[in-house]
C-alpha cells in the first residue's frame, strides 16, 4: 500500500488506487463526469492545494529562492490544523490502501506536489 504522486491527466499506473485532485480548479473544458474516466481525479480535494494566491507565487517563480518562498509559505498554510490533519489522514491511508495524489504541473520539481511529497513522507506516509 502507497500514495504515488502523480500528474493529473496522465495515463495510470496498475495498482494506483484512488486518484485524488489536489488543485484549486477542475481541469477546463473536461465535464464533470469525465474526470476520471479521462485520469484527472476520482475525488476533488482541493482543500490539500496552495490558496489561490500562492497558487499564482509558486507558479511565477523563476528563481530558486522565490520557489523556496513559495514553499515556506505552502507549508504554513499546510500547517493549518484543517489542513495537517487531512496530510495525517492520508498518510494514514496510505498505509492502508493504495491512493494517488496530484497536480495538472508539468514539472514536479516547481509543482506543490514536490512540497507535498515531503509533507506526507515526514507525516510517515508510505510513498512510491
Amino acid at each position: 500500500m502507497a500514495i504515488r504522486i502523480v500528474r493529473l491527466g496522465s495515463p495510470r499506473e496498475p495498482g494506483e488506487g484512488l486518484r485524488l485532485g489536489t488543485v484549486r480548479r477542475p481541469p477546463r473544458g473536461v465535464p464533470k463526469a469525465e474526470f476520471a474516466t479521462r485520469d484527472y481525479y476520482d475525488v476533488w480535494l482541493p482543500e490539500v492545494a496552495p490558496s489561490e494566491d500562492l497558487r499564482k507565487l509558486g507558479q511565477g517563480a523563476l528563481t530558486d529562492q522565490e520557489w523556496l518562498v513559495f514553499a515556506r509559505r505552502y507549508r504554513a498554510e499546510m500547517a493549518q490544523p484543517e489542513h495537517a490533519r487531512l496530510l495525517d489522514l492520508l498518510a494514514a491511508l496510505s498505509r492502508q490502501t493504495d491512493l494517488a495524489v496530484g497536480c495538472y504541473c508539468e514539472d514536479e520539481a516547481r509543482c506543490h506536489r514536490s512540497v507535498l511529497r515531503e509533507l506526507l513522507r515526514e507525516r510517515g506516509a508510505d510513498l512510491r
